[in-house]
């Protein structure tokens, strides 16, 4: 075969691919197979043993970095990391996160034992330190993030305090001597927390209004708190945001979107909130205005149907923060195609208490930094609240997040709610299908792209909190599953390509950021998996010394 085409594919995979043919019969399909690679460069032939063999729609392109289509054939088959390498088994309770360093030498996981181990990504994984958080009250370690420069690790965790109350804290831990540097509160505890900048972290509080109206806000704190708190501001306030009907603020992260010039045209237009606009439309009528005709209203009985007291707690909070919304930002979009556009993106809702919309708040330069005034004093007394500048519904129970390499697509795992489904009571979510839909986000235009992946499951009922973790490299996606599976997929094609087996849930996968064919899952039956691709495989077995010459080495010595 000529050299440049590339490795041979074994046998058993032609001869099954070949029977995708019309023209070749069953029994002329092996001796096919043997001589296949004389025709290893016949473009239409590999075109049509890709379509066939991976079912997928002709109306899909070639990737647009392929060379051609037997080396995206045999990217699909030969770089997977499908293939299980080695299990850490150094956990005893259920492992329910993954994180790598930017570097990809390092990577922690967090897990119900209460501890956060960091391991050593080499030819065979070890385990480098092991932290348990027990000592500081936590009953387990949830999430975890490396800063950019890789020098300080981010642990989230759920926090028993008083009268056996669960909150959050957030830890930083040093990389250098593995010394906990600091402790934020962190609540809810599904914030989970993360990193802004190198030595930044957003946390967030939350604040009851009445029964199911709250307000979340967002922190930002300095990582070395512990150390400096006496000498500079270490914490200050990003943001206040309302929540209406029990909704909440969870699952931070920060998207780092490097902007161009002729993308300008694309970026969404930032819209009020609904109960902001809905102000803004009744003609600059004010808050006090509007809550002293709505109570006219009541007592003289021209509000019909009666209202239940949670529709009453909603309608009074929708009033009263009309005009105590803090407007969208004007002119976010900056004329310098040098400069980074930061998002902050969250979960939150309108309707209940599932989270079922995304929120993105840009961050502005001057909000980067715990310099400067603290607790918003440079706002009006009267704004108490941000609005949101984009709103994305779901349309059901949003259980999991990740961004792609390059920060501009959002990556969204939900189960649906019923179609036309009509929720009367905040308190009582819509039921959710079992299957999850992957959605991808376009930051860019803030408009799904692509139809949403399916394959993978979950049973956890919606009144239960949980959380499926996803990665995204250059070409794959991953997820974990319910359904004792990992997932991955074609970016480009939207196809699944491998399932990974665990004896449990998998909660977690985590792409090498710089080798996407190595993949780690971690799972409810304690275990971490790693899993390579068929191509890494025997390069890694190619290296390893063949037995033969141990034999032999062996048989010399005993002669001498």
């Amino acid at each position: 075969m000529d050299a440049g085409v590339g490795p041979l594919l074994p046998d058993s995979v032609l001869y099954e691919i070949f029977l995708y043919l019309d023209h070749v019969d069953v029994l002329s399909a092996g001796l096919v197979c043997r001589q296949w690679h004389a025709v290893a460069r016949d473009e239409f032939l590999w075109k049509e043993l890709f379509y066939r063999y991976y079912r997928i729609s002709r109306e899909v392109p070639r990737h647009p970095a392929a060379v051609s289509w037997y080396d995206e054939f045999q990217r699909l088959y030969d770089t997977i990391p499908c293939v299980e390498v080695q299990a850490l088994k150094e956990h005893n309770d259920q492992v329910l996160h993954l994180s790598f360093s930017h570097s990809g030498c390092l990577f922690a996981s967090c897990s119900k034992d209460c501890t956060v181990k960091i391991w050593s990504n080499e030819l065979d994984i070890s385990l480098q330190h092991s932290s348990n958080m027990r000592p500081y009250n936590w009953s387990y370690t949830q999430f975890s993030q490396f800063n950019s420069d890789d020098s300080l690790l981010l642990v989230s965790g759920v926090f028993v305090g008083p009268h056996n109350s669960s909150s959050g804290e957030i830890a930083v831990i040093s990389m250098e001597n593995f010394t906990l540097l600091s402790r934020v509160r962190n609540k809810p505890y599904d914030v989970f927390g993360c990193w802004l900048n190198e030595t930044n972290l957003i946390s967030g509080n939350l604040h009851r209004i009445g029964r199911i109206t709250s307000c979340s806000v967002l922190w930002l704190n300095n990582a070395f708190q512990g150390i400096e708190s006496e000498n500079v501001n270490v914490v200050k306030r990003l943001f206040k945001i309302q929540n209406l009907n029990a909704s909440t603020i969870r699952t931070v992260m920060v998207a780092d979107c490097s902007r161009d010039s002729e993308e300008e045209e694309a970026k969404p237009k930032r819209m009020p909130e609904p109960a902001l606009q809905e102000f803004l439309d009744d003609g600059g009528v004010t808050a006090e205005d509007g809550l002293q005709q709505f109570f006219d209203d009541i007592m003289e009985g021209r509000v019909r149907p009666v209202m239940t007291e949670t529709e009453l707690e909603t309608k009074v909070a929708e009033l009263f923060v009309r005009n105590r919304t803090k407007p969208p930002e004007l002119n976010l979009l900056s004329a310098d195609s040098n400069s980074k556009t930061k998002y902050l993106i969250f979960t939150t809702g309108c309707l209940t208490y599932s989270p079922h919309q995304i929120g993105i708040k840009r961050i502005l330069p001057h909000q980067m930094t715990t310099a400067g005034p603290v607790l918003g004093e440079e706002r009006r007394s009267d704004e108490f609240f941000d609005s949101l500048d984009h709103v994305i519904d779901i349309h059901g129970h949003i259980i999991g997040m990740g961004l792609s390499p390059d920060h501009r697509y959002l990556y969204v795992n939900s189960r649906a709610w019923p179609r036309d489904c009509v929720i009367s009571d905040p308190m009582q979510p819509p039921p959710i299908a079992e299957e999850i839909d992957l959605h991808v986000f376009d930051l860019k235009t803030m408009k799904e792209v692509k139809r949403a992946l399916r394959a993978h499951r979950a049973y956890t009922p919606n009144e239960e909190c949980f959380f499926i973790f996803l990665d995204v490299s250059r070409d794959f996606v991953a997820s974990g599953a319910e359904d004792r599976h990992g997932y991955i997929w074609d970016r480009h094609y939207n196809i699944c390509l491998a399932k990974l087996q665990h004896d449990n849930v998998v909660n977690s996968v985590a792409f090498s950021p710089v080798e996407q064919e190595l993949l780690l899952t971690a799972s409810d039956d304690t275990t971490i998996k790693v899993w390579r691709s068929p191509r890494m495989v025997r390069i890694q077995q190619a290296r390893k010394p063949r037995p033969r010459k141990l034999l032999f080495s062996w048989l010399m010595n005993q002669r001498s």
